[in-house]
C-alpha cells in the first residue's frame, strides 16, 4: 500500500477476532487493518485462517485512493480452493484497476482495467527475487532508502493495528 500510494501513513485502525476454540486463549485467527494516507488514500488489509474462512474471504486486497483504486485478483488462487497453500495468499493474477473519473453525464469516462500479472512467480518465486535484488543492491551499491522507508512503514503499519485492537481506538502515526 506504501507504494501504490506514495504517502505516507497517517492513522491505523485495526481489529481482531478468535473464531474458534481450537486456538490458544489470547490468540486471534482473523484480523483486518485500515491505513490512512497524508493524500487522502486508504488501504486494507484482511486475513483470516481456520475452517471458517472461505476460499473468497481469505484473499481481500484493496487500496482505494482519490482517483480510484486497485484491487489483486487472487483468480485461480480463490478458486482452486488453495487457503491453506501458502502459494495462494501472495498470487495475483491480476490487478483490477478502477478509475474514479466522471464524465458531464455523471458516468464513469473509462471501464474498470484488467492488468494481468503473467509472471506471477509464487512465494518461493517471490523470495528468490527480493534476493537476487538484494544482492545486486550490495553489488551496484543501489540507493535502497526508498525501500527502508516502505518496510519500516510496512513495519510501523501493523504494530499500530495491532495496538488498535487491542485498546479499542485508532492510532495516529
Amino acid at each position: 500500500m506504501c507504494l501504490m500510494t506514495g504517502s505516507r501513513p497517517v492513522r491505523v485502525s485495526g481489529i481482531g477476532a478468535r473464531l474458534t476454540e481450537d486456538m490458544p486463549a489470547g490468540q486471534i485467527n482473523y484480523g483486518h487493518l485500515q491505513v490512512t494516507f497524508a493524500d487522502g488514500s486508504v488501504g486494507w488489509y484482511e486475513a483470516g485462517w481456520g475452517p471458517m474462512m472461505s476460499e473468497e474471504a481469505f484473499f481481500v486486497k484493496d487500496v482505494i485512493g482519490p482517483k480510484g483504486c486497485v484491487s489483486i485478483v487472487a483468480g485461480k488462487a480463490s478458486q482452486a480452493g488453495n487457503s491453506a497453500d501458502v502459494d495462494s495468499h501472495s498470487a495475483a493474477q491480476a490487478l483490477k484497476v478502477h478509475s474514479s473519473q466522471l464524465g458531464a453525464d455523471g458516468k464513469f469516462t473509462k471501464p474498470d482495467e484488467i492488468v494481468p500479472t503473467d509472471a506471477d512467480p509464487g512465494h518461493d518465486g517471490l523470495c528468490e527475487r527480493e534476493q537476487a535484488y538484494f544482492e545486486k543492491a550490495i553489488r551496484e551499491d543501489l540507493d535502497l532508502t526508498a525501500h527502508m522507508d516502505d518496510a519500516v512503514n510496512s513495519m510501523r503499519i501493523v504494530a499500530a493495528a495491532d495496538q488498535s485492537f487491542r485498546e479499542g481506538r485508532t492510532i495516529n502515526l
